[in-house]
């Protein structure tokens, strides 16, 4: 608290109090990368993007869905109860603790959520990682999450997107953390012999097992600008391998170079890139209606930059799902 705040008179400060729950009583903002002071409603109405510099900030899970559909319209999956600390673990609290704090937190029973609704005319399925829940965490819940988001969008014939935000696996839950990654791994294989497409954007951050799993996995990978995206953070492999790694080591445009991200969107373009990605990859997308000349050579050309011809695309599906 600055020396400022000390001298304003709680009157004062209680007429700048904001009313929602975001955690920050001020009603301006401050970037970390820039040092500019941005008026909340402002960075809300950009999709929490700094518009001196363009940092992406981090976005809710409701946020994020309400960016993606057209209109904000969405539905939320009811997602499947799994039991809650079978491990009985106990660090320096609780687990179940640190879950009810979570829960209190967030609003939300776990770290991922899944929605479904129409993302430029075409039906989808989404799935968003909560980074403010435990880390987004990947745990028993997690698992079921996304398999419940494979199942949907394999019983509706319509593509699979995964917002990625993670520190990994869940400590807490143990083995029954770490056998997600093979269970999330049979969920995309159960999308790609039904032959529809998955897509993932990596954002800030994704590592661990997510990174090492379903993260990794998808038919196109697009990054958030900035992100930071790896297995082990960037310090303790400095420490490991006792030598500076490059700059911009693990970043999205670093790892765009080095051909482990197809495309790094800014947050503004995800849906229209989405939705061009989807139509690349389905049939029905091809054949869209609505889909003027310009979308369609806009699509050919985010085809062309994640290496997957337009045109062959769905023959290539059909093949796979054969």
């Amino acid at each position: 608290m600055s020396w400022l705040s000390n001298l304003t008179p709680p009157g004062i400060k209680n007429m700048f109090k904001r009313e929602d729950d975001s955690g920050s009583d001020s009603l301006w903002h401050k970037c970390k990368n820039c040092g500019e002071m941005i008026f909340h409603r402002d960075l809300e109405s950009n999709q929490r993007v700094c518009p001196s510099c363009g940092h992406h900030m981090s976005f809710s899970v409701t946020e994020r869905f309400s960016a993606l559909f057209d209109h904000g319209k969405f539905e939320t999956i009811d997602l499947p109860e799994t039991p809650v600390d079978p491990l009985k673990f106990k660090d320096e609290r609780r687990y179940t603790d640190r879950l009810k704090d979570a829960k209190r937190k967030t609003g939300a029973e776990d770290a991922m959520s899944v929605a479904v609704g129409c993302v430029d005319g075409s039906q989808t399925v989404a799935a968003c990682q909560n980074f403010a829940f435990m880390g987004g965490s990947m745990g028993a819940a997690l698992g079921e999450a996304f398999l419940k988001a494979v199942e949907e969008a394999c019983r509706r014939r319509i593509g699979l997107v995964v917002f990625t935000a993670s520190g990994g696996a869940r400590m807490q839950e143990g083995i029954l953390s770490l056998m997600q990654m093979p269970r999330t791994t049979i969920g995309i294989q159960m999308l790609r012999e039904a032959g529809l497409p998955f897509i993932v954007v990596l954002t800030h951050p994704t590592t661990g097992g997510v990174t090492a799993s379903y993260a990794m996995l998808g038919d196109v990978h697009i990054a958030e600008p900035g992100a930071l995206i790896g297995f082990a953070g960037p310090r303790v492999i400095e420490q490991t391998i006792r030598e500076k790694l490059p700059e911009g080591f693990q970043r999205s445009e670093f790892l765009q170079e080095k051909g482990m991200v197809d495309l790094v969107v800014h947050r503004h373009e995800l849906p229209k890139t989405i939705a061009q990605l989807i139509r690349v990859l389905t049939k029905d997308g091809l054949a869209h209606d609505n889909a003027s000349g310009t979308d369609q050579d806009a699509a050919a050309a985010t085809a062309e930059a994640v290496g997957a011809p337009a045109n062959d695309a769905p023959v290539a599906i059909d093949k796979a799902a054969e």
